[in-house]
């Protein structure tokens, strides 16, 4: 647990010291070349790669070589091999790019068509013009797919889970799964939702904690997140109950502290509900580690 940890802190940190170096190793093309070449291996149609089990072809073999070398590394050295060999994984499975960046480059737009640019990267939907409860999904979402999905999966079966999170989700997408044929990339996109579902609860039972619990409890609750149902609408919903709760409590302040109610809004800058959704990211991000970090120390008392 304590190397997971570890693992975890510099995966972060050498992404943001290092970002030519991330940008670099985490274009994933290797595994869009190596769906590409099975594609060319198996052109006939039908068959398995042409089937649903396609999916699982592309994945099974990156998967079993990583999983052996996990077992490999997990002891010698104590452990120090298996520690940089996560560390290495996780690493290039987070992102691929910085969300933080991605953030700050919609609110720090000059004009009309770098923020339409922004947007894009970002995930959001450039039709529907920087709305804000589209950005704050889009933020959530992105959280989701860069962040959060891979560590959870990292958390509970090491590299190997931080691997099979990020290539079911190249699998899923337009661009890396269009080798795929259409019955293979949708199991991949079930498969991505399945992996995801479980992820998405525990970002919306975070952000209760450190948010307003009884509003995002609610919004939790009417956008399905009590079901069963492989959607995840309902942690977009409680990121904008949260950040709405946020933000009105922003603006309180600044009504308390002499600010004009009219003026309020004005102070509190550019985009304040991506902003503040940002926040809320690190917040359930710092959570995640804080919880893991009680695990490692209650792992060394006992």
């Amino acid at each position: 647990m304590a190397a997971t940890l570890i693992a975890v802190i510099f995966a972060l940190a050498l992404g943001h010291l290092a970002p030519g170096l991330a940008g670099l190793v985490r274009r994933h093309d290797l595994y869009t070349h190596w769906l590409r070449w099975l594609s060319g291996l198996f052109p006939a149609p039908g068959g398995l790669w042409h089937g649903r089990a396609g999916v699982l072809i592309g994945l099974l073999p990156p998967l079993l070589l990583v999983a052996l070398l996990q077992y490999a590394l997990h002891s010698p050295l104590f452990g120090i091999f298996g520690l940089l060999f996560g560390l290495a994984v996780l690493f290039v499975a987070w992102g691929p790019r910085d969300l933080d960046a991605d953030v700050a480059a919609v609110i720090d737009a000059e004009h009309a068509d770098a923020r339409r640019e922004a947007i894009v990267r970002l995930g959001a939907d450039p039709a529907r013009g920087g709305e804000g409860p589209a950005m704050i999904e889009a933020v959530f979402a992105s959280a989701l797919r860069r962040w959060f999905g891979v560590l959870f999966w990292f958390l509970l079966l090491g590299a190997t889970g931080a691997l099979l999170y990020r290539l079911v989700a190249l699998s899923a997408q337009d661009d890396s799964g269009e080798a795929l044929s259409p019955a293979a990339r949708g199991a991949a996109k079930r498969l991505h939702a399945l992996l995801d579902w479980p992820v998405a609860q525990a970002m919306s039972l975070a952000l209760a904690l450190v948010g307003n619990f009884d509003t995002v409890l609610a919004a939790w609750r009417d956008a399905g997140g009590a079901s069963l149902r492989l959607d995840n609408a309902f942690l977009g919903a409680a990121g904008r109950a949260s950040v709405r709760s946020e933000i009105a409590e922003e603006t309180s302040e600044l009504i308390e502290e002499g600010v004009a109610p009219g003026n309020a809004w004005v102070q509190l800058g550019e985009l304040p509900e991506l902003r503040d959704a940002m926040s809320l990211v690190w917040r359930v991000l710092l959570l995640w580690l804080a919880i893991l970090a009680l695990f490692v120390v209650a792992g060394w008392v006992s």
